[in-house]
């Protein structure tokens, strides 16, 4: 038997992900069924379960995969970014929204899941807590407030925007929203009055 190269076990297993991202996004943890996996990534379940011990793993793996790939933007631009790219469109956002609805979902639902996730939710909020404790040393981040509340608002605007497109309510003004978020945590220099 032929050995197979790592490169295409790693093709194969983006291949995976991807086809996944989008049943998962259309159809929901549950209505994403082992045939409609097999249809969205053109594998087998043989396949499929190769790469990934079952649904939940899969599922788990794309839920990482984005939350690792946020964890990157915060800690290069903040949490704010990560927020302008969901609206902007990024690249799969619906498939991204979906992923991010169906986690929010399984944790309310979900003891098992939501002790999975923990470890791994506290991964955006570390890279968020880190960014801002960076930009109030440099005095950039507004320094009344306590950088883990900071963290938490930041956080709780994210789960609201979230919730917004979710529902499919207009996100055409969102962006001056978001400059009002970033605004909100600056440090605001006070200016000396100028006598005449």
């Amino acid at each position: 038997m032929p050995r197979v190269s790592q490169d295409h076990l790693e093709a194969r297993r983006r291949q995976i992900l991807d086809g996944s991202r989008v049943c998962f996004a259309r159809y929901g943890y549950e209505g994403a069924t082992v045939r409609r996996l097999e249809e969205a990534t053109g594998l087998s379940r043989g396949a499929i379960f190769h790469h990934f011990r079952d649904k939940e793993s899969l599922f788990l793996a794309l839920a990482e995969e984005d939350a690792a790939r946020m964890a990157d933007v915060v800690a290069a631009q903040g949490l704010v970014q990560v927020m302008r790219d969901l609206l902007a469109g990024g690249e799969h956002p619906a498939d991204w929204l979906g992923t991010r609805l169906e986690v929010s979902r399984r944790l309310r639902t979900d003891p098992e899941f939501r002790g999975r996730w923990a470890e791994r939710s506290e991964q955006l909020t570390a890279a968020t807590r880190k960014r801002l404790l960076r930009q109030r040393d440099a005095g950039i981040l507004r320094d009344d407030v306590d950088v883990d509340v900071l963290t938490s608002y930041l956080e709780l605007v994210l789960e609201g925007l979230v919730s917004h497109l979710a529902m499919g309510l207009p996100a055409e003004n969102l962006g001056p929203v978001l400059d009002l978020v970033e605004e909100s945590v600056r440090r605001h220099r006070v200016r000396a009055s100028v006598e005449p």
